[in-house]
């Protein structure tokens, strides 16, 4: 008689603790990174090299080779390298640097999406390649004349 007592019981508590367990699935509200940069400020950057360009005025620019600077944003956190060769009769070899250095990422990214940049007035032709997926930089770019002047930055 102890025995069916004791097994009636083990029945209704693994029926109790069988039915308690419910796995709501429930939708999480949709949320957003709430960035609020200040309004950008730009400034005129020249130097001895033979280009010149506008960055923001928060950033800081620091000179590492003759015609290389790094450009840093402290609040963002954000670095962007920039390299200046001139062109002699080298172009192709120029291109091909550019874009070796962009697709030895393809180990580690998910994707490479290629943005190509024309500017026919000016006469200045580019690449702007988004990285995406888990690589040491997420941007590259190339911009040249294509008879004197290349840059590179990522």
């Amino acid at each position: 008689m102890i025995k069916k007592i004791i097994t009636f019981s083990l029945i209704i508590a693994m029926s109790f603790l069988s039915f308690s367990c419910k796995d709501d699935v429930l939708p999480k509200p949709s949320s957003y990174l709430r960035l609020d940069y200040p309004e950008a400020k730009y400034v005129s950057f020249e130097n001895e090299c033979p280009f010149a360009f506008e960055m923001n005025a928060d950033a800081v620019i620091k000179k590492e080779t003759d015609c290389g600077f790094t450009i840093t944003y402290p609040k963002m956190k954000a670095t962007i390298y920039l390299t200046y060769k001139p062109v002699a009769k080298n172009i192709n070899e120029l291109l091909r640097d550019a874009q070796k250095l962009t697709y030895e990422h393809v180990i580690k990214a998910d994707d490479i999406l290629e943005q190509p940049y024309l500017n026919s007035n000016k006469k200045v032709y580019g690449m702007f390649y988004q990285v995406e997926g888990n690589a040491a930089t997420n941007a590259q770019f190339y911009a040249t004349d294509s008879t004197k002047h290349f840059v590179t930055g990522s």
